[in-house]
C-alpha cells in the first residue's frame, strides 16, 4: 500500500462512505438487473447484532473498528429451490478502522477465524454453516483474503463468496450469494477490484 495513500485514508470520515460502496451501474453487467435492498449504516451495535451469536458491541468496538456502511442488491425474480448456480444478492461494504493494523487484524480473526469456528453450528433462523473455504483473489494492492461459505436455507443449500481487502484503515467488503454450491470468485472478484478502485477515487 502505498504510504500517501495509506495516509489518505487517516482522514476518511464516516460521512465518506456512502461514497464508496458500488451504484448498481457498476457491477458486473450480468447483475445489473437486481436491485437495491438493504442498505444503510452499519455501526458497531448493528454489527454486533448481525454478527455471529455471541457478538457484542463492546468487542467490536474494541477490534479498532469505527462504523461502515453496506448497500446490498437483490434478483427480483424469486428464485426456487431448483435454481441452482442462480445468484440471488451481491453487496459491497466498506468498513472504517482505527488503523491498518486493526483491518489486518480483523481479517484474520473476525472474518476468517470467526467463519471456520462456527462451521458445523447453527446461525439464525435454524440455519447451519455447512463450510468455510479459503480462497485465494489477485489483482489487489494490498492484504486480501477470501472465503466460499456454504449454509442451510430455505431454498437449500446457498453459498456465499466473499473477498476482504484492505486499503489503509478501511475495510473493502465484496460478496455475492448463490443457489447451491457454485464457485462465483470470477465475479465477486471483479466487484472488489471495482469497489476498490472506487474507495481510491474517494
Amino acid at each position: 500500500m502505498p504510504e500517501a495513500l495509506d495516509r489518505a485514508t487517516q482522514s476518511v470520515v464516516p460521512e465518506d462512505l456512502l461514497g464508496m460502496v458500488l451504484d448498481r451501474d457498476e457491477l458486473p453487467y450480468e447483475l445489473q438487473g437486481f436491485e437495491v435492498g438493504r442498505e444503510g449504516v452499519l455501526d458497531n451495535e448493528t454489527m454486533a447484532a448481525q454478527g455471529f451469536p455471541g457478538s457484542t458491541t463492546g468487542e467490536t468496538r474494541a477490534t479498532g473498528r469505527i462504523t461502515g456502511y453496506l448497500r446490498e442488491f437483490f434478483d427480483p425474480v424469486e428464485p426456487g429451490p431448483e435454481d441452482t448456480g442462480a445468484s440471488i444478492i451481491a453487496a459491497t461494504v466498506v468498513h472504517l478502522f482505527e488503523n491498518e493494523e486493526t483491518v489486518w487484524s480483523w481479517m484474520k480473526k473476525r472474518f476468517l477465524g470467526e467463519f471456520k469456528r462456527f462451521v458445523g453450528k447453527e446461525l439464525e433462523n435454524q440455519q447451519q454453516l455447512v463450510s468455510a473455504d479459503e480462497l485465494q483473489f489477485d489483482g489487489f494492492s494490498d492484504r486480501v483474503v477470501g472465503l466460499r461459505t456454504l449454509q442451510t436455507s430455505r431454498l437449500g443449500p446457498v453459498s456465499s463468496t466473499i473477498v476482504d481487502f484492505r486499503v489503509g484503515c478501511i475495510l473493502g467488503v465484496a460478496y455475492l450469494v448463490a443457489v447451491g454450491d457454485v464457485p462465483r470468485e470470477q465475479l465477486v472478484g471483479e466487484i472488489g477490484r471495482n469497489l476498490e478502485r472506487k474507495i481510491v477515487r474517494v
